[in-house]
Formats: structure tokens, sequence, C-alpha cells
């Protein structure tokens, strides 16, 4: 067998506790070893659920440890990972959460758990310098319809249709939990990392749109005429200010004349 298949064997046998011990891997006596294997899968296993405890705390509080360690330990027999970069494990976690079907009383969970992986991305992307306010005061009126923003690499935008944000920042640090009405309507949040901490922020009706149409390549007007389409109470102004405030954007063209 080669190097590379009898890898690949060991991998899937370390989330298979059903699977057999690989061929060819013996103990001291030159025999195989299920105990010893048996050892070294508990702690691989172990050591996964431990990075996702790790990256989703606010998700772990609320369901508490025991039922967050059952959960966490049903994704890692499912998907082991992918990268042997451990951050990058737990992508795929928000999506799971939606599947599993002891956490369907709490629907909120997955987007609590959306924020916080939109955090870790957010942490590890590539280092920009954001734009203030001063950078863009030089743009000629004229110029406006043909302006593209564009938008710092650890951006993320996490939708959801629930106060998932509210219920996140409760399980944070020092909040405190308390009753959340469900019906109150959805939260957009912006995760976004423009200098060394990762900064969270409700978005305003539209906001979440406008991002999304500049993210595409969109023009300003065009972006605002989407948002705008997605809730009548969106303003431009405001929405602007606040986005360039929190180091949103690094950088800007025009459709016709290309970067800046």
């Amino acid at each position: 067998m080669r190097l590379a298949d009898r890898q690949r064997e060991f991998a899937a046998a370390l989330t298979d506790p059903a699977s057999d011990v690989p061929v060819g891997l013996l103990g001291p006596d030159r025999m195989p070893s299920r105990k010893r294997y048996a050892i070294y899968r508990n702690n691989v296993v172990h050591g996964l659920i431990e990075a996702l405890r790790a990256a989703f705390p606010a998700t772990c509080r609320i369901v508490g440890e025991e039922f967050f360690r059952a959960m966490a330990r049903d994704y890692v027999l499912r998907e082991p990972p992918a990268s042997p970069l451990l951050f990058n494990y737990g992508a795929g976690f928000p999506d799971f959460i939606v599947r599993f079907e002891s956490a369907a009383a709490l629907p909120y969970l997955a987007d609590v758990a959306r924020i916080e992986r939109a955090g870790t991305e957010a942490y590890h992307a590539a280092e920009q310098p954001a734009l203030d306010a001063d950078a863009f005061a030089e743009i000629p009126n004229h110029r406006i319809p043909e302006l593209c923003l564009i938008l710092h690499p650890s951006l993320r935008v996490v939708r959801s249709h629930l106060p998932s944000l509210t219920i996140w920042r409760m399980n944070v640090g020092d909040g405190v939990p308390s009753p959340v009405d469900l019906d109150a309507g959805g939260e957009d949040v912006l995760v976004v990392r423009p200098k060394t901490d990762v900064d969270v922020h409700l978005l305003s009706p539209g906001g979440a749109s406008f991002l999304s149409s500049l993210a595409s390549g969109e023009t300003l007007i065009s972006a605002t005429n989407s948002a705008i389409s997605e809730s009548s109470s969106f303003e431009l102004t405001s929405t602007l200010a606040a986005l360039i405030a929190a180091g949103v954007f690094v950088g800007f063209r025009f459709a016709e004349l290309g970067a800046r």
C-alpha cells in the first residue's frame, strides 16, 4: 500500500470508532495494538472538541458544557479537519447545528455560532489599513455615481432573522443572560478587524444588502438602491458614516477609471 493511502486510512480511522486498527500499525510487541490506538483516537477527538469549545465560547455557554461536548463530538466524528491549520476547523459547525436535532429548540444557536465563526475568520484575515473620513473628502460630487468602495479583507456579515447578536452579547465576557423576545425581529451583524481587535456591530436596516452589493463590485449608487429595495428606512449618509468609523473601507475606485 502506498504511503499516501496508508495515511488516508489512518486519518479516516481516527474518527470512526468502529473501524479496525489500520493495517501495519503495530505495538512494541509487533502486534496490532487496539488499546494504544484507541487512546490515540480518543486524544485526537478530545483535542478537536476542545478546539471547538475555544472557538465557540458563547455557543457553549448557552447550551452548557455537557450538551456542547456531545454536539461537538458528533460534529468531529462526522466532519474531521480538512486543513492542518486548526483555526480553520469548525467552519461547518454552524450549519451542523442547524441539522442537530437536539438543538432544534434553540433556533438562534446556529446564528450565534456564525457570529463566533465570523470573528475567527476576521481575526486571521489579511491586515490592511482602513480609510478615515478625510480620505473621502477629496472625491468630487460629480464622480459619486461612479464610486466603488473596496471593503476590508476581514469584513464578514452575518444575517439573522432572530436577535442573535443580542443573545451573543449576553453570553460573552461579562454578559448576563436574560429573557429575549424572539419575535422582536432579526439582527444583521458586521464583524471586522480594522486594527488589532475584532469588532462586532449591529447593522442598520438595509446595511447588509448595501455591503453585499459593494462586495460584488457595484457602485455606491447601485448598492444604495439595492439597500432601499430591501428596507425603505435605509439612510445612506448615516450608514456610510458608521461604516467609515468602523474601519470597513480600505480603498475606492471609479467604475470607469480603475483602482485608486
